[in-house]
């Protein structure tokens, strides 16, 4: 972690990245609009209301730029585009947590990994306020990304699970012999926990050899694309 005296000067923002995100989000939003116009003809309304959902969120932080109140680098807002396409659109919409039975695990663990991420800006905007007196060694910041990405899923799980109970909902996909849904929640807190870890060893290991890693280089960026969150 780094103290307020000895914070490096942060990397500017790619060019590459950028330009990348922007060309993807086109992609994704005009494959995403001719499906809506699809689901509409077929008279597929709750279908055509999540793709415009999703779209709104793919959308909206290209549209309202600088406008919003936190801004995130273009690595993150490519990482996070593709989870938000892959989980909902292709998953829910799409069906491909049916069709393919190593979709959900795969999702599971790559939301530990970016969760695990978060967990490490969370740490990290806190260190870097001088409105908060926190400077932690490396192992208790993983810990924190580590505990905060597995609660986070587990919380996703009650929340599948009362969407289903309330609503009638198929958020909990039951598996071969088990129509509960159970197996697949423990699956899925299982694959959670292990992205997490996966996650939070790396930085650790990053941090405690003091080598810069890509977590560090986007929480750097995301300090510099947000300057109003760390002033004292």
């Amino acid at each position: 972690m780094h103290n307020d005296t000895d914070t490096p000067e942060p990397p500017p923002d790619s060019d590459v990245a950028t330009r990348i995100h922007r060309w993807v989000a086109i992609l994704v939003a005009l494959f995403m609009s001719i499906d809506l116009v699809v689901v509409l003809i077929e008279g597929q309304w709750l279908n055509a209301f999540l793709i415009a959902t999703i779209f709104a969120i793919i959308v909206a932080p290209i549209i309202l730029g600088e406008r919003l109140p936190v801004q995130l680098p273009a690595e993150m807002q490519l990482v996070t585009l593709a989870f938000i396409f892959a989980a909902l659109f292709l998953g829910e919409i799409r069906l491909y947590y049916d069709r393919l039975w190593w979709w959900d695990i795969a999702l599971h663990t790559s939301s530990g990994l970016l969760l695990g991420i978060l967990g490490f800006l969370l740490v990290y905007v806190l260190n870097e306020s001088r409105n908060v007196d926190l400077h932690m060694r490396p192992r208790f910041v993983a810990l924190f990304a580590f505990l905060f990405a597995v609660a986070v899923g587990a919380l996703w799980e009650i929340f599948e699970f009362a969407m289903d109970s309330i609503f009638g909902m198929r958020m909990q996909k039951p598996m071969l012999g088990d129509d509960s849904g159970l197996t697949d929640t423990m699956w899925d807190l299982i694959v959670d926990t292990i992205g997490a870890f996966l996650i939070s060893a790396l930085g650790w290991w990053y941090m405690h050899r003091r080598v810069e890693s890509f977590i560090e280089v986007w929480i750097q960026k995301f300090i510099a694309k947000n300057p109003r969150l760390f002033r004292s």
